[in-house]
């Protein structure tokens, strides 16, 4: 074992997460360097404007403009990027891999879209890159994958991994809210961005599905081919629905395996209400995996925040001061699990609730599931709300199906004269 004096690091950001990384040093320093076994130490911050950071935890003379400052020091063993968004970012994670430097990010974006190529970089310059942060906050999903899970061939990950999404599944259930009222209260109160886009249609939560894929599976995949629907659509009659029926909405993040694909998708979905997911309320996140060998297990945590982040970030740093210490040549590069291949990729079988609004006429349901059974989709429930109005909602709950037999059955269902509209289509999530 290498003995060192000082681990010596260097920040590439300063916001919120480099804050709470810092906040963590401050309140746990003896700890830490109790757990390494020497000292460690931020030489340089990277900023926009150092002015503007007189009065942090930190001293003014840490911070600078000049990236160069950290990416060619020799003494910086690890580079900690905390920017966020893709440019400059992958870039500077690029040079810090080429200088012979370890990096740690908290970037989603980055990884997701250009892991594969920063972790053939990191081989090359038998460094390491570590990116526990981008997925589930404080959640040590990366962690149990690779480590506590090792020994498992993992069947499947469920995953409630967007904080914003469920602080407004959740205020709109608890509290009868529409999605705006829910939204704004969302940005009020920090948990949703000026411009929440990203985190609404379901983006953010691809992103991070995109990595888990790649850790469990092996398989590289562009978030952006990822099936994606947000919650944008969902309604308080739609919650409400739902809770009549036993079931919360939640927007999923789902991989399983199917045969040699992989079913991946991002969708809100009826979660029934004795799953673990569907106590998963507010900012929280929480990842249900299923393994051949430990069964089901689920974790649970605070999914962002400046602290739980700069948790996730601290336990890649610690990890990451072990490689070095004892002069160990990691391989970033997974590859591919199980005889997968990276084109394999589809929505697969899922149940689905589908809520029609029909004409209140005799016949009716008896057209609309010969439809269903016609194209091969069977049907485990249907309900009938508002009686004695001209027009009716008819919700059906089917058994698994293939999205094009719906699909066709749907577009036939359509042509009857007594369906005014196809108001909702959802994801159901399995009992077990």
């Amino acid at each position: 074992m290498k003995q060192l004096k000082n681990i010596v690091v260097g920040l590439l950001g300063f916001g919120n997460v480099g804050k709470g990384f810092a906040a963590v040093l401050e309140k746990n320093k003896a700890h830490i360097e109790s757990t390494l076994g020497c000292g460690i130490t931020i030489k340089k911050i990277l900023v926009r404007n150092p002015d503007k950071y007189k009065d942090t935890i930190v001293p003014a003379s840490l911070f600078t403009s000049n990236a160069e400052e950290i990416l060619a020091d020799p003494e910086i063993q690890i580079v900690i990027e905390l920017i966020g968004g893709v440019q400059p970012a992958c870039d500077y994670i690029s040079k810090a891999l080429q200088q012979g430097k370890h990096v740690v990010t908290a970037n989603k974006a980055v990884i997701a879209l250009h892991g594969k190529e920063l972790f053939e970089l990191a081989d090359k310059h038998k460094v390491s890159i570590r990116y526990e942060a981008s997925v589930g906050g404080g959640i040590p999903i990366i962690a149990s994958l690779t480590k506590s899970l090792a020994a498992n061939e993992i069947e499947e990950i469920v995953g409630i991994i967007n904080g914003t999404t469920n602080y407004i599944l959740t205020r709109m259930d608890q509290e009868g809210m529409s999605f705006q009222e829910a939204l704004a209260e969302a940005q009020e109160k920090g948990f949703a961005e000026a411009d929440p886009t990203s985190d609404i249609e379901g983006e953010d939560a691809a992103y991070k599905l995109s990595i888990l894929t790649h850790v469990a599976f092996g398989v590289d995949i562009n978030p952006r081919e990822i099936p994606c629907v947000g919650i944008k659509q969902i309604s308080e009659r739609e919650i409400d629905f739902a809770r009549q029926l036993g079931y919360k909405i939640k927007l999923l993040a789902t991989v399983r395996k199917n045969g040699g694909s992989l079913d991946v998708h991002v969708h809100p979905a009826l979660v029934p209400v004795e799953h673990p997911l569907a106590a998963v309320n507010n900012e929280f996140n929480a990842l249900y995996v299923k393994g051949n060998a430990v069964g089901q297990l689920m974790l649970y945590g605070k999914g962002a925040g400046p602290l739980p982040t700069a948790s996730a970030v601290w336990s890649d740093v610690l990890e990451m001061a072990k490689v070095i210490q004892n002069q160990i040549e990691e391989t970033n590069t997974i590859k591919v699990k199980n005889g997968f291949k990276p084109g394999h990729i589809s929505s697969g079988s899922n149940a689905y609730y589908i809520r029609l609004q029909v004409t209140d006429r005799p016949g009716v349901l008896g057209k609309i599931a010969t439809s269903f059974g016609r194209n091969n989709v069977s049907l485990e429930s249907v309900v009938q709300r508002g009686r004695g109005g001209k027009s009716v909602p008819l919700i059906f709950i089917t058994h698994e199906a293939e999205w094009d037999k719906l699909e066709a059955a749907l577009n036939e269902i359509k042509q009857l004269d007594t369906v005014e509209e196809v108001a909702s289509i959802l994801m159901v999530q399995s009992r077990s």
